[in-house]
């Protein structure tokens, strides 16, 4: 299905959790001299403008980014998180917000590689026009969780892949577990990170019990900005999904998630899990 526009989400709610979490595991994965892989399984077209076009159809970012964007006040993860879109604000009003694709990039050394995958052409075509020239980073225009395979194991053996759907189409609820499990037996090591949404239905949260039962070692990390609809329509919130986390990440986010609910929270019903199991 190719409907789905990153676009008109931009910036929003599930995109600073998200990015949040990828940040800290870029980083994590960083220390170490040897090289990582980054595997975006749908990557979108990498930058968007929140100044114009699908963005302000909704203006979603307005109750995510917008709402840290000038705060003095921030934990450090989420200063740092802060000045990297503003990096991309040059101006420093906020007209732009990075992608998945982009944000990886900017913590990638010089043998570390980023491989993504982008189905909707329009996109890919935006985003090719974002990574052009760049010989760390190459994107294919085919459906991502079918296109993880051929890049498992990755050369160096270390990498984390990111896999977040829209869920348009409600089988992915099925696809993204059997995906991770087919991806562990070619790299069984690897950090794998599921985002998706919380909604009314049940889907969601099946496919996390069907991800919990796949290994030992997991970090769920939610984040809920409302109350659930009356009518049972609409997303309250988001999640990640962390198979193989690194140590330091339930601590990290423990120290940024009050904060999180507390700026991006729309009424009482905002708040934060974190669950995790370890080996």
């Amino acid at each position: 299905m190719l409907s789905y526009r990153h676009a008109f989400h931009a910036g929003n709610h599930a995109d600073v959790l998200k990015h949040v979490v990828l940040l800290h595991l870029l980083e994590y994965l960083g220390r170490k001299d040897k090289p990582f892989w980054v595997i975006d399984t749908h990557a979108g077209a990498g930058m968007y403008a929140l100044d114009q076009g699908y963005a302000q159809k909704n203006a979603e970012f307005m109750d995510g980014i917008a709402r840290l964007y000038d705060r003095d006040d921030l934990p450090g993860a989420l200063r740092d998180y802060v000045a990297l879109v503003r990096s991309f604000n040059p101006s420093g009003v906020l007209q732009a917000y990075p992608g998945s694709p982009l944000i990886a990039r900017s913590r990638l050394r010089t043998d570390d590689r980023l491989r993504l995958f982008e189905l909707h052409p329009a996109d890919h075509a935006v985003l090719q026009q974002h990574i052009a020239g760049d010989r760390k980073i190459r994107a294919e225009q085919i459906d991502g969780l079918s296109g993880l395979r051929a890049l498992l194991p990755p050369p160096p053996r270390r990498g984390l892949v990111l896999i977040d759907p829209s869920y348009e189409d409600k089988q992915d609820y099925v696809r993204v577990p059997q995906t991770v499990r087919d991806a562990l037996q070619r790299f069984a090591t690897g950090i794998y990170v599921v985002w998706y949404p919380l909604l009314s239905r049940t889907d969601p949260l099946r496919m996390v019990e069907s991800l919990k039962r796949l290994g030992e070692d997991w970090l769920d990390v939610r984040l809920q900005v409302c109350r659930p609809a009356a009518d049972g329509f609409g997303m309250y919130g988001s999640g990640m999904f962390v198979l193989h986390p690194p140590w330091t990440l339930e601590a990290g986010l423990r120290a940024v998630m009050p904060c999180l609910a507390r700026v991006l929270g729309q009424d009482a019903g905002a708040g934060f899990t974190i669950d995790a199991q370890t080996a």
